[in-house]
């Protein structure tokens, strides 16, 4: 810390008690200034020749035939008429960064300027500011610090602003000739310990960070903090993502964790203005120099404190440019009443509203969805939503545990999403799952809406033997997990025997069609039947016990329910004229359950490029 000493005589002040101030020597003191509740028994010759302020003062004190002054609203309090008081008498004073801000307005306010006596206090001040404090980092964040209770003074002397504009100036330097900064200061100073173990400190030296200042101005008031992120933001050399981790340190340093101590009444108001300061200062690049989870845990906040709608509409739009690098604890924002889900899914679903919108105006979402999956560029255009997708579907499965979650809800939302943005439906089953466990009440036609949302194809072989066992889909499901697992058994198995050294070169969908032609074709002719046995299974409780040596022996390790489904439907195939057929439904279809009745009269030319499949 710099320092500066001025005068060289012994100090003489003395103090009687916490009120009373005097000095001590022969000669009487013949005038007592008060200020504040202070007293100061002085003499008048010594300060009339440095002060202006003190002659006026004491000319009208005159005519009142009175020996006391009264210094109201004296900037810096006794404190700082002490320092003037013994630069009068030429004692020595010591002016540091605690107490030079108040020294200079205390000399302004007696006005001890150059026209009443060469090398006055305010020069000298002047040139200890300008020569050492401004050229400190250190300094330059203490003084500002000190400069907030001596308002107005301190703003109307540009100290303020020089400090601001000395700390801003010096987090542009390049980090290689960085040497002043306190953290960087707290980590050498650890280093001195390294000598014991005999390893060089270069050795263990780290290179100084770009946001090695970040932590350093943390301990400004929000005010101050604002107009030097403002003046570091103006000068234009920062990068973002600096300027972005500068605003989560404050964030982390200043907001309390507890939901209790954000909005209890003593500090909602300065957690409000807080949020709000910060979210002003996000980069003006939307916030992408921030990470998606901080904008995410600030707007948990700002809807805490009731933040104003301007602040609240900027994090959601930030949100919206960068959702696909949240994660599904980000998405957890508690609702507010009066809503009475458990968490904000109205909120979550705005996000992906304009996070759907960002990427339509970027990009045609049609024509990517329709390029090559071999292209890297088209993969690694997708992979940011599918990020999302499956950000949505884990995001689904938390809140599917919610009994008041409503089905329009639960579908709304993952509907919001494009198709391709869902190549495995893993995760929505699972949350599907959850949800028919969550919410038992549902109606035949509300599970069946539900599981219209996933697409059996597109389910792994473990989900599918998952799905095959799960008593809590419609039976019309389980089928149709069933019929397609046999489709994939199958195309993998003569897959293996076409082509055993490089089975991975062939098209499973492909596969797949021949499968279904000449393997699997009783199986496709017995779809058609699927609703009357249904019905069937529900009017008499079960099924009827029959089985088939040609099911059976694929489906020893099915539960019973879906065995026995699987055997009725070998039963059924082979009562049932060949010709018949049963058309195929569009494997981007919505609803896995819909089966639509074949057209007997297509030709077998048009069938061959067909693909058997049921969505």
């Amino acid at each position: 810390m710099k320092f500066m000493k001025l005068g060289s005589k012994p100090d003489a002040l003395q103090a009687d008690g916490k009120s009373i101030r005097y000095i001590s020597s022969e000669l009487a003191t013949d005038i007592i200034i008060t200020v504040g509740e202070v007293k100061f028994h002085l003499h008048k010759f010594p300060l009339l020749s440095k002060s202006n302020q003190l002659q006026k003062l004491l000319s009208k004190a005159n005519e009142e035939s009175s020996d006391e002054i009264q210094l109201d609203g004296f900037p810096g309090g006794p404190k700082a008429f002490e320092i003037c008081a013994k630069f009068c008498y030429g004692m020595t004073v010591t002016l540091n960064a605690y107490n030079v801000v108040a020294a200079r307005c205390a000399a302004e306010y007696l006005e001890m300027t150059e026209d009443i006596d060469r090398g006055n206090l305010i020069f000298k001040i002047e040139v200890f500011l300008t020569s050492s404090i401004f050229r400190s980092w250190k300094d330059s964040i203490i003084v500002l610090q000190t400069t907030k209770s001596l308002l107005p003074w301190s703003e109307d002397l540009k100290i303020v602003g020089r400090c601001i504009d000395s700390i801003a100036s010096k987090t542009s330097v390049d980090p290689s000739n960085i040497t002043w900064s306190y953290t960087y200061n707290r980590k050498l100073s650890e280093l001195d310990k390294i000598g014991e173990d005999k390893i060089t400190p270069h050795d263990k030296i780290e290179p100084v960070p770009k946001d090695w200042w970040v932590e350093d101005i943390c301990e400004l008031d929000i005010d101050l903090y604002k107009r030097v992120m403002i003046t570091v933001r103006s000068k234009g050399r920062m990068d973002g993502v600096v300027i972005g981790e500068a605003l989560k340190t404050y964030a982390v340093r200043w907001l309390p964790d507890s939901v209790d101590a954000l909005v209890s009444d003593a500090h909602a108001r300065r957690n409000k203005s807080l949020v709000e300061t910060i979210v002003c200062l996000l980069p003006c690049d939307n916030g992408m120099g921030c990470s998606c989870s901080f904008l995410l845990k600030l707007l948990k906040v700002a809807i805490l404190v009731e933040a104003d709608e301007s602040s609240r509409e900027q994090l959601l739009k930030s949100i919206g440019l960068k959702l696909h690098e949240a994660s599904v604890k980000d998405l957890l924002i508690p609702a507010r009443f009066p809503q009475i889900t458990k968490y904000d899914v109205d909120l979550v679903q705005d996000l992906l509203n304009l996070y759907t919108t960002n990427i339509k105006g970027s990009c045609d979402m049609e024509v990517e969805d329709k390029k090559d999956k071999a292209n890297d560029e088209s993969i690694l255009g997708r992979r940011p939503l599918l990020n999302v997708g499956k950000l949505v579907d884990g995001y689904l499965g938390e809140i599917a545990y919610d009994p008041n979650l409503s089905l329009s809800s639960f579908v709304h939302l993952s509907q919001s999403i494009p198709e391709f943005a869902r190549p495995n439906h893993d995760g929505l089953y699972r949350a599907i799952d959850i949800y028919l466990k969550e919410h038992p009440g549902l109606s035949k036609a509300e599970r069946k809406k539900i599981c219209g949302l996933m697409d059996v194809k597109k389910l792994t072989v473990d989900a599918s033997m998952h799905a095959a066992q799960n008593e809590r889909l419609p039976l019309r499901v389980v089928v149709q997990v069933l019929y397609f697992e046999q489709i994939r058994a199958a195309s993998n198995a003569r897959a293996a025997s076409n082509n055993p050294r490089d089975s991975s070169t062939v098209n499973g969908d492909e596969e797949c069609e021949k499968t279904g032609r000449e393997s699997c074709q009783s199986l496709n002719n017995q779809m058609c039947h699927v609703k009357i046995r249904d019905d069937e299974f529900h009017k008499n409780g079960k099924l009827n016990k029959k089985s088939s040596k040609n099911s059976r022996s694929g489906m020893q390790l099915l539960p019973s329910r879906s065995r026995r489904i699987f055997d009725k439907l070998w039963i059924v195939g082979k009562g049932q004229g060949e010709n018949r057929r049963s058309s195929e439904t569009s494997g981007s279809s919505n609803s896995p359950t819909s089966v639509v009745p074949g057209d007997t009269k297509s030709s077998g030319s048009s069938l061959r490029h067909r693909r058997h499949s049921i969505s």
